[in-house]
């Protein structure tokens, strides 16, 4: 792979991608001045978006576990309970991506990062000692599956194992270069990484999974600060079959004379508007909703309609067990949406 190859596919950039990218720098402006005068209840939205991001982005791979599962997974479970493998697969997107949010500004963009960001989204998952943080010695092809995990044919070819490291170097020397001399728009880096990244799997397992938390980590990194506050990965989980269609679509041009990108491009940009449309949407408007299942809705709405009530009513009159409206009960109090009036089982709770 030719360092020049990687600025060829972005050589013809239409109006219209370019209108898109100053619609999302214009909403990356306003949400950064916005967020400055934030309500104090702004950033108890991150830990949902992380659940939610932590659920989306396992089960895009084809994990089973539920956002609510996520959320008792990461407050009661501890980690000698984490024996299947969507569970460690979970808590491990969570804490690494956690970290992504809170230092981004320390983690460097280079190979041995990058490795290192590997070993700790796997850190937990028992089938991948051997190989966390390592390049893959075996051919990875992605592939697709029908219900019974039947092998149903393959979706791309990816670098073999001898090349993966050649490719990585040139990859993230590329990007290195490209970000510190602003020679392209750095989410068109970001969007040539990506598609780059997957187009190699240089890992053995977690390519998929690492490839979003170095999204997030690269837009951090570029100021993008609506990041933590919209789940990237759930935006891409709602879109799933177009995610795998447009990387089919570009990768298979990949090593043609003629390779094309444009149809990720736009589904890229397309994820990353409505990301940033929504985080400034947080500004203006109660976006509660959208950090809610439909349980922990039924449970909101009756809180606002009485003046206030107990856990155990709520559970009654909503047909919710007791243990989900316990945990819905802590979301909203971290959310800063209700409050807890008197101690133990006269415990009561009223919309604030």
């Amino acid at each position: 792979m030719a360092e020049n190859l990687l600025d060829k596919r972005l050589a013809n950039i239409s109006s219209e991608i370019w209108q898109q990218i100053a619609q999302i720098d214009e909403l990356k402006g306003r949400f950064s001045q916005g967020i400055k005068i934030m309500p104090d209840s702004f950033n108890s939205l991150k830990k949902s978006a992380l659940i939610s991001s932590a659920g989306a982005s396992t089960r895009i791979e084809g994990a089973k576990l539920s956002d609510e599962e996520v959320e008792n997974l990461i407050k009661g479970i501890s980690i000698q309970k984490l024996t299947d493998r969507d569970s460690q697969e979970a808590k491990g997107y969570f804490e690494l991506l956690s970290n992504v949010f809170d230092n981004a500004d320390k983690i460097s963009i280079s190979e041995n990062s990058i490795k290192s960001l590997h070993k700790q989204l796997l850190k937990y998952v028992d089938k991948d000692t051997s190989h966390r943080g390592k390049y893959k010695t075996m051919d990875n092809k992605v592939v697709a599956m029908d219900p019974s995990s039947k092998i149903t044919g393959i979706v791309f070819d990816t670098t073999p194992p001898y090349l993966t490291t050649k490719q990585m170097s040139e990859l993230v020397l590329w990007t290195q270069d490209s970000l510190k001399n602003i020679k392209i728009h750095p989410i068109l880096v970001i969007i040539n990484f990506v598609v780059e990244f997957l187009k190699i799997h240089p890992f053995q397992d977690g390519n998929g999974r690492l490839s979003r938390i170095l999204t997030n980590l690269l837009l951090l990194k570029q100021g993008y600060q609506f990041m933590p506050f919209i789940s990237h990965e759930k935006l891409i989980e709602d879109n799933k079959t177009d995610y795998y269609l447009t990387l089919r679509r570009s990768q298979k041009t990949f090593e043609t004379k003629k390779e094309n990108i444009s149809s990720w491009l736009e589904f890229f940009l397309l994820i990353l508007h409505t990301q940033a449309k929504q985080a400034v949407d947080l500004l203006s408007a109660d976006y509660i909703e959208t950090t809610l299942s439909s349980k922990q809705m039924e449970v909101w709405q009756f809180l606002q309609s009485v003046n206030e009530t107990s856990a155990g009513e709520i559970a009654v009159v909503t047909k919710i067990s007791r243990p989900t409206v316990n945990q819905v009960l802590e979301k909203l109090l971290r959310l800063k949406k209700i409050e807890k009036i008197g101690l133990g089982s006269a415990t009561r709770y009223r919309k604030i």
